[in-house]
């Protein structure tokens, strides 16, 4: 088994962390502390291709691997949490469901957009009352002439209130329950009665407006169904398995930021007159907080390996996802403690990466969601 990095591969860690180190790690305190959506830092990202990396250059993407984009995304989120949650929406979800489902010009008009970053994506599945049960959503598209007629609202939209374009579920047939799931193309400043509500206030991922989205009569065409009516669910589970690979990706870059700070720190840092990284007892948790990373970072790998060869990877996206946002935790808390008070203060980024570690367990799949997924996959096997 060949774990090493192909020179491509390589090429883009390098390029990618460059960007990161130059530009998102100097800005990072500023966006966690303001909240705001750093558009100017998007734009550059997009001109070094990173809005669109795992899609073809015909559509103005950077033609890489899924593999080559979660290790992109790694290096983003090891700088900002809340920026590679940005792209994670965008690309993996947004993006995928048009390259996926979308015919081919949707893919010319929204994926092109998409990857040149001059639209940005959001997905839209989670409501009040139907966050893990997908089924239960309330949001309705109604047949209308020749388009639909939507009602209803989305809640926790990463990247909602900024979108351009926005994939959205809503049911075409009510009593058909998950069979009647259908996906959408909306364009907020097209579509009329697309209201944000307001965005939330987090604990962490900022920079990242996490919206809540109102539909009232919003009317959208029907060339902007993607694929069928009632093929909205299987759209959903299978552009959230893609996503849970990166979100793991995420989790590992978030890590790596923890570990390297806690270790820089702990070379510094003297008691007793010696630097506190000669004692066992801090040494020990460097070397498990590096294990747990990774661990994480190989289950992240195979399971994108497994989906650039096109093999079955569901059990083993949930296991990358579910592990990499757990140790992320344990990690950003290991950093906080060898720094002492100081962790616990915003003078060091330790406990912001505690706070951007802790969204990994929650969204696109529960911890608890995906233990039944990898139960039920080990069940069947």
């Amino acid at each position: 088994m060949d774990f090493s990095l192909s020179g491509e591969q390589r090429q883009i860690r390098d390029t990618v962390a460059e960007f990161v180190d130059e530009e998102v790690v100097p800005r990072a305190a500023e966006i966690d502390e303001t909240d705001e959506f750093p558009a100017d830092l998007i734009d550059e990202m997009a001109d070094l291709g990173l809005m669109g990396m795992p899609f073809p250059v015909e559509y103005e993407g950077a033609g890489l691997d899924y593999h080559s984009y979660a290790i992109g995304l790694e290096e983003i989120s090891r700088g900002s949490g809340g920026l590679g949650t940005v792209v994670a929406a965008h690309t993996s979800l947004a993006g995928n469901m048009i390259y996926e489902f979308g015919d081919e010009r949707q893919k010319e008009e929204y994926l092109t957009a998409l990857n040149t970053a001059d639209d940005i994506g959001a997905f839209a599945l989670s409501e009040a009352e139907a966050g893990s049960d997908v089924p239960a959503m309330s949001t309705t598209a109604e047949r209308d002439g020749d388009g639909y007629l939507v009602n209803g609202g989305k809640l926790w939209i990463s990247n909602g209130s900024v979108a351009d374009t926005v994939t959205l579920f809503a049911k075409t047939d009510p009593d058909a329950g998950r069979k009647g799931i259908s996906s959408f193309v909306v364009r907020p400043e097209e579509d009329d009665g697309f209201v944000v509500e307001g965005t939330e206030d987090k604990l962490g991922d900022k920079g990242c407006p996490t919206a809540e989205l109102r539909f009232d009569d919003m009317w959208v065409p029907e060339d902007r169904l993607l694929g069928e009516e009632g093929e909205g669910f299987v759209h959903a589970l299978k552009t959230l398995n893609g996503g849970r690979i990166t979100i793991a990706a995420r989790s590992v870059g978030i890590a790596r930021a923890a570990l390297d700070e806690a270790k820089s720190y702990a070379q510094q840092r003297e008691q007793f007159d010696r630097p506190i990284s000669d004692f066992q007892a801090i040494q020990h948790k460097l070397a498990d907080m590096d294990t747990k990373a990774r661990a994480a970072e190989l289950l992240m790998h195979e399971a994108a390996d497994l989906k650039i060869r096109d093999e079955e990877y569901i059990k083993e996206a949930a296991q990358a996802k579910l592990y990499a946002s757990e140790i992320s935790r344990e990690v950003a808390n290991e950093g906080i403690q060898i720094h002492g008070g100081y962790g616990y203060t915003k003078d060091f980024p330790a406990e912001r990466f505690y706070r951007d570690a802790k969204l990994s367990e929650i969204y696109e799949g529960t911890s608890e969601v995906l233990r039944n997924t990898i139960a039920q996959q080990l069940l069947d096997e």
